[in-house]
């Protein structure tokens, strides 16, 4: 058993955490996998964190409660210290284990947008957004999504000011961007696909669309 590379006090702001972590530049810092696991139970989610962290060398990208009355675990790292890492938060999750997933070689911009909470403004050309239930069903949906069409990540929006739900905005070329829906909606999971939209000609007011608070409120 081996110390994470971060101890992070759960509940501290995904800033603090990224801060305390290194001092390096993100493209640095990141590995090439990530995982995440999403609890039912905040206390529980406390018991998995530690449980992650103390199995093996991987950093905490974010660990926080949020709405409504969850907790969530973003670790990224090497693809066998990520994958022992969840294995040991998913086993002292135990009946409390909401959804979890591991992307053995993410999407760097889905990755990015993780550790960053959000994603920068661009132009908008076709749009589509996916609607999900849960953080790690977002993450999955945004990877494959990235992964099957020629596509810009716009938005990935995880629980917020949502009730705990996550979200999905792409944008490029109408072809592109619904097979890229088709692609996310696939991998969102049974039972985790809200709601799917592909927009082919977007008012430019959608360019301005504010998403939920990202710190603050819950």
């Amino acid at each position: 058993m081996v110390a994470a590379r971060a101890n992070v006090t759960p509940g501290e702001s995904s800033a603090c955490v990224t801060a305390r972590r290194r001092d390096t530049p993100l493209g640095d810092r990141v590995g090439p996998a990530l995982a995440i696991l999403e609890v039912r139970s905040i206390a529980r989610g406390y018991l998995a964190l530690d449980a992650m962290s103390k199995r093996a060398v991987v950093g905490v990208v974010h660990a926080e409660a949020i709405t409504p009355g969850k907790f969530w675990i973003a670790v990224e790292g090497g693809e066998a210290e990520v994958d022992e890492a969840l294995a040991a938060g998913i086993d002292r999750a135990g009946e409390a284990r909401l959804d979890h997933v591991l992307l053995p070689s993410v999407h760097p911009d889905v990755l990015s947008a993780v550790a960053r909470g959000g994603v920068a403004r661009i132009p908008l050309h076709s749009v589509g957004v996916i609607e999900v239930a849960t953080l790690a069903a977002a993450v999955r949906s945004a990877d494959a999504a990235m992964k099957a069409a020629v596509v810009t990540l716009a938005d990935l929006h995880l629980a917020r000011g949502i009730g705990g739900k996550g979200y999905v905005v792409v944008t490029g070329e109408l072809s592109d961007v619904e097979a890229a829906v088709d692609a996310g909606a696939d991998a969102a999971g049974v039972g985790a696909l809200v709601g799917r939209e592909v927009i082919a000609n977007p008012d430019a007011v959608l360019g301005g669309v504010t998403p939920p608070p990202r710190q603050g409120v819950r």
